[in-house]
Order: structure tokens, then C-alpha cells, then sequence
């Protein structure tokens, strides 16, 4: 703490900062000073925190210089230290905000114990003023929190008492100054996929080294950081960005910043918000990015919705396989081409992804039926919908294999018969001979022939046409492939074949039935 000692008399002056050791008692001297005139002068520059001085010294008096400090510098602490022992003068020296009176007769201990006694007084108003500017903080940011998820454009009272709580974000005289939400999504490297946060602290730290920057409001929003700046001349990130890359080496994190369309009026608050969510959105699709802004993507229009056939197909072949590194190199390929597609919007990515999911999960169902599996399939643990935008590998990688694990687990416990089934139903647009499939189970042919009609009730040719006209009605309802690709997909080349084989197994033709307004019922 700064210590001035200010007396025209060199010999008092000099003793008072060279007797007493005020370095082992905490306190800093400064150069004195030898005139109540030079000590306002220095004061601005040197910004002491007491001032020990006398009262009569050539010039302005010691108390007319406490009654200037106190104006411009109102908690500095200021002693008199005088050769008089006039009670008047110490009722003055009080009026003028003086702290302490003391003689120059005074021990040296005596100055000591009086500047601690200073110390205390400025440390215990700090730490008031600080509680009270951290609860006043608190009180704001409760405000604001309030306004942003009331979702609605605030009214001229809550107008009013915004800028009233957040002057420093009002517009400047000339009223161009904008403002934008930010979300800053802070997260640890190694922390998993984009958007792990490593905790409020380190949210807090991060909003506080930016508000030394530039004029803000922060707080905690859904686990982002939310940040209100005031954008004079749109230049925000400019002068945001050496900030967040400070805070980025100080705590060892990376920071990911959305920010929504910039506004003037207060009323735009609710789009602003919505716009800066939206941004942020896109943290999976803009992984490379630091700075996402609305207006970038705003133009996406999406990617197709509906997984393609040839992708089920697939799909499908990998989950029957059991290999999961060709299933994992699947789902980051496919990933890696949604990212790099400049018209994906995390809705369209989430409904396509789900349509994966979907496929994956009837194919599983149908797999179970062919083979008249009895037990129910579990359906595990639902996962947020929200989560499949912003970690789809995550999410992919764990359902996908949770069905690939099902459907082994399902094929081990089933029967000669049934495993016979699942093999025919996963090979339909081959031609699988008997003997193939019998071989497949280890099973003599004539055997598993017998065997395959007792339990299925009918024969291997029978079951497998059936089969194949099953799949093709499931292609044509669910599908918009070409009837000659349908046919194609189950392993029949001659179209006319097809057609002839399919109206009599449902009476329709493919395209009759496909028209059809409902499902026509087909012989067990």
C-alpha cells in the first residue's frame, strides 16, 4: 500500500520516510513531497493510497489539501501529523474527512499503528464495495436471464430498467453502435466431441477476461456462455477474439463463439437470441470454425432427409458382418461427407441420421420375424434427438452397434432352421441353392430339406419365392426404386418374370400395388 508524506519542513519530511520502516510493515513510500501544491499534482500519477501531512506549510494549508483529495479521490486516507495540539484544528481536520491527528512528537510505532489502522479502513470498503458490486452483478444477470427466457420483446418499463442496469451498453451519441449475442461454448481438449464443458469456473473466467475488453453482459446459458456486447461498428469479434484466445491460454481450453444477427433496438432481443442458438447449432457441422455467425449459414437449405436404398443395403451387409471396425469406418465416412456437404443444417442431418437408425432398427425387426424369434428385442436406453446434431458419432457409433450386437445374439440362439432363415432373408438378391444354405448350418442336405419343411411348412423353393416377393412388397411401398430395380435388388433379371411371379402371389402387379390405396393381403 502507497504511503505520501507531504511537509515543507525537509528535516521532518525526510525522518517520517526514513526512520520508520515502512517496508516491513507493508507499506510503500513514495518520494515526499514539499508542498501541499506539489502533492495535488503528483496525486493523480502516484495515486497514494494515505497521506501523511501537516497543516502548516507555506502555500495551501494541510487541510486545504485534504479538502481537494477528498473531492477528486474520495477514499484515500489521509493523517495529520502536526506540531500543534489544538483541539480546533483537529475538529477542522475531521470536517475536511481527515482519518487521524497525530503530533510529530509521535513515536514511530504510534505513525505505524495509526497507517494500519488506515489500511484496515480501505480494505474493509473495498471488500464492501466488491460485495456489494458482486451482488449488484448477480441482481443483473437474474434481469437479464429473466428477459431472455421470457422469449417475448420487452415492454417500455423493462426497457427502462435494462439500460438503466447496463449503462455501458447503451448506444453512443450517435446512436450507431449495435449490439449481438454471442454463445461461447468453452470446452477442454481431449474432452470428447465438440461441446463437452469442463464446468461454470471455467465459463466465469472467460466472460470476465472478455469484459475487460470491450462492454458486455455475460452469464451461464444452458451450459454455454452467453455474451451481450455492445458491437461499435460491427467490429465486436475483433475485439473479442484477443480475449477469448488469452482465456484459451491461460485455462488450456478452446473456445467455439456463435453469434446472432446484430440489433438496435431492444425489441430484437428474442431474434437475436433465437439467431445466436441457431449458430451455434452448427458446432458439429463447423467443427474447424472459431466463429460462427448467423448471416454464414442462414442460406443452407439442408440435405435429403431419407437414407438411399443402396445405403440400407449397405448398412445392413456391415451389421450382418460383425466387423466393428468396417462398421465404425462406415459411419465416419458418411460423416465426414455430411460435413463437407455446404447445404447441411443440423435438421436435416438429425432426420437423416434418424432414418438410418430407423432402417437399421426395422431391418433388426424383420430379421427377427423371418426367423420366428420369440422374445422381445430390447430397445435400450432412448437417446436425445438433440444429440444426434451435435455428437452423431457419438450416438451412431452406439446405437448402430447395440443393434449389430443384437442381431448376433439372436442368430447364436436360434435353430438350424432359424439360422437358415436369417442367412436366406440377408442373401435374397442371390441365387442360394439348397445345398448352399444347408452347408451354412452344417447340415447333410436331405436332412435339413426334411428338417426345413417340418418346421417352416413349406419348401425351400417355396420359402425363398415368397421371401423375395415379401421384400419387394416392403421396396415398393417404402421405396421410390423402379419396379425393374426392385426386381433387380431380389434377384430376378426377366421383368416379365417378376411381374407374373408377383400377381400371383398378391394379385397385383407391382405397379397396381404400389397405386393401391392400401396393402393387399398376401398368402402366409
Amino acid at each position: 500500500m502507497k504511503v505520501m508524506i507531504v511537509d515543507d519542513e525537509v528535516i521532518i519530511r525526510n525522518g517520517l520516510s526514513t526512520v520508520i520502516n515502512w517496508e516491513e510493515n507493508g507499506f510503500t513510500v513514495l518520494e515526499p513531497a514539499a508542498s501541499a501544491e506539489e502533492a495535488l499534482q503528483r496525486i493523480p500519477d502516484e495515486q497514494p493510497e494515505i497521506i501523511f501531512t501537516d497543516i502548516r506549510m507555506t502555500g495551501l494549508s494541510g487541510i486545504d489539501m485534504a479538502r481537494e483529495v477528498k473531492k477528486r479521490f474520495p477514499d484515500t486516507e489521509i493523517i495529520i501529523i502536526s506540531g500543534f495540539d489544538e483541539f480546533a484544528y483537529a475538529q477542522q481536520a475531521m470536517r475536511e474527512g481527515v482519518s487521524d491527528y497525530l503530533l510529530k512528537t509521535s513515536r514511530p510505532g504510534e505513525i505505524i499503528q495509526s497507517a494500519a489502522k488506515a489500511r484496515e479502513r480501505l480494505e474493509l470498503r473495498r471488500r464492501n464495495e466488491e460485495g456489494g458490486k458482486a451482488q449488484q452483478t448477480i441482481v443483473n444477470r437474474g434481469f437479464l436471464r429473466r428477459l431472455l427466457a421470457s422469449g417475448s420483446a420487452p415492454d417500455a418499463e423493462a426497457e427502462a430498467e435494462f439500460w438503466d442496469r447496463f449503462p455501458d451498453l447503451r448506444p453512443d451519441s450517435g446512436g450507431f453502435n449495435m449490439l449481438r449475442i454471442w454463445l461461447l461454448s468453452v470446452h477442454s481438449p481431449g474432452s470428447g466431441e465438440r461441446g463437452s464443458h469442463p464446468g461454470g469456473d471455467v465459463n466465469r473466467i472467460v466472460g470476465s477476461r472478455v469484459a475487460e475488453r470491450l462492454a458486455c453482459a455475460w452469464l451461464e446459458w444452458n451450459g454455454d456462455l452467453l455474451i451481450l456486447v455492445k458491437s461499435p461498428g460491427g467490429e465486436d469479434w475483433g475485439r473479442m477474439r484477443p480475449a477469448l484466445v488469452h482465456a484459451e491460454a491461460e485455462l488450456g481450453c478452446r473456445v467455439t463463439a456463435a453469434g446472432g444477427l446484430p440489433f438496435t433496438r431492444l425489441q430484437e432481443l428474442p431474434r437475436a437470441l433465437a439467431t445466436a442458438s441457431e449458430a451455434g447449432s452448427y458446432a458439429w457441422l463447423l467443427r474447424a470454425e472459431r466463429r460462427i455467425r448467423y448471416e454464414e449459414v442462414a442460406a443452407r437449405r439442408g440435405i435429403r432427409t431419407v437414407c438411399a436404398v443402396e445405403e440400407e443395403t449397405e448398412l445392413f451387409a456391415l451389421l450382418r458382418a460383425g466387423d466393428d471396425s468396417r462398421l465404425q469406418f462406415w459411419i465416419t465416412d458418411l460423416l465426414e461427407r455430411i460435413e463437407l456437404d455446404r447445404e447441411a443444417t443440423p435438421g436435416s442431418v438429425q432426420a437423416y441420421l434418424h432414418s438410418i437408425l430407423v432402417s437399421a432398427r426395422r431391418w433388426l425387426e424383420r430379421a427377427a420375424a423371418s426367423i420366428g424369434y420369440s422374445s422381445t428385442l430390447p430397445s435400450g436406453a432412448p437417446f436425445d434427438m438433440h444429440e444426434l446434431a451435435r455428437r452423431p458419432g457419438r450416438i451412431m457409433v452406439h446405437e448402430l452397434k447395440r443393434i449389430k450386437q443384437q442381431y448376433e445374439g439372436m442368430v447364436s440362439s436360434a435353430s438350424p432352421v432359424e439360422r437358415a432363415v436369417a442367412y436366406i432373408h440377408d442373401h435374397l438378391g442371390q441365387s442360394l441353392s439348397l445345398q448352399q444354405v444347408a452347408k451354412h448350418v452344417h447340415m447333410n442336405t436331405n436332412y435339413f430339406s426334411e428338417l426345413f419343411k417340418r418346421e417352416t411348412g413349406r419348401n425351400y423353393i417355396e420359402y425363398v419365392t415368397q421371401a423375395k416377393l415379401r421384400k419387394a412388397m416392403m421396396l415398393l411401398r417404402e421405396t421410390p426404386a423402379k419396379v425393374s430395380e426392385v426386381a433387380g435388388e431380389i434377384g430376378y433379371e426377366d421383368l416379365k418374370y417378376f411381374n407374373r411371379l408377383f400377381k400371383k402371389f398378391t394379385g397385383q402387379t407391382p405397379s397396381e400395388y404400389r397405386a393401391s390405396p392400401e396393402v393387399c393381403p398376401s398368402p402366409d
